[in-house]
């Protein structure tokens, strides 16, 4: 009963309040093959977070303005381009959406989504250049896109969140911890649903669970799954 009252309360406070507007953000569900196991890559956010400290999330992070600058060594698949632009949002910062995952990823877990590029390119962005984007640059083509998350508006911090996945199985860098993500781990789904995890996270990887169990066709027509707050109530849909 007292839980009910201090959520009506926080309810009634939210609506006397203009709720802030979610920020875009994306990450990447990165999972690879051990035998017979699939496992996939979770990090427990720094208790320093005032967003969700101490729980177990995907690499990933929000958009900087400088990603939208960032030539990509491999552009997006026609499929993903369509389906993130579905969701209200030009080519220019679909691409900048996933080069956020993976610069945010690298940030993260010093993993590389990475291809050739053409010619060296200098990058006015020290993580770039770290990166390695004098000989290489993000890999955009390798992500697919399955879902995307709306943080309720009653949250002082709002994310318009986009979720990728990405075959890591070949995927090149070292696995170390950073700041923003300690305790990094490989584990399998029902491994990570033991661990403290949100409750989107919960969500997608049910949705990871179905991707990967039956993986779709890349056509730009795959319903993509929407996480929202639509009066009061959360609602689960596609678009």
């Amino acid at each position: 009963m007292q839980n009910n009252k201090k959520r009506t309360v926080a309810e009634n406070r939210s609506s006397e309040t203009k709720a802030p507007r979610p920020k875009d953000a994306s990450t990447i569900v990165i999972y690879r093959n051990v035998g017979s196991r699939i496992e996939i890559l979770m990090g427990e956010r720094s208790a320093k977070h005032s967003f969700m400290p101490n729980t177990y999330v995907f690499p990933g992070g929000r958009v900087d303005a400088g990603d939208s600058r960032v030539i990509p060594a491999k552009d997006l698949r026609d499929d993903v381009l369509v389906r993130l632009c579905r969701g209200g949002c030009t080519p220019a910062r679909a691409r900048a959406l996933a080069t956020a995952a993976i610069r945010e990823t690298f940030e993260e877990t010093g993993l590389l989504i990475s291809a050739s590029y053409d010619r060296p390119r200098k990058s006015k962005t020290n993580i770039w250049n770290e990166f390695g984007s004098v000989t290489c640059g993000p890999d955009l083509s390798r992500l697919d896109y399955i879902a995307r998350a709306v943080t309720p508006p009653m949250r002082k911090k709002r994310f318009n969140t986009r979720f990728f996945v990405l075959d890591g199985n070949d995927i090149s860098g070292t696995l170390v911890g950073s700041d923003e993500l300690v305790d990094m781990k490989w584990v399998t789904i029902d491994e990570a649903k033991e661990l403290d995890i949100p409750q989107i996270t919960e969500y997608i990887l049910g949705q990871v669970h179905e991707y990967l169990t039956d993986k779709p066709a890349p056509k730009s027509e795959t319903p993509v799954k929407l996480f929202k707050m639509v009066s009061g109530k959360r609602v689960f849909t596609t678009e």
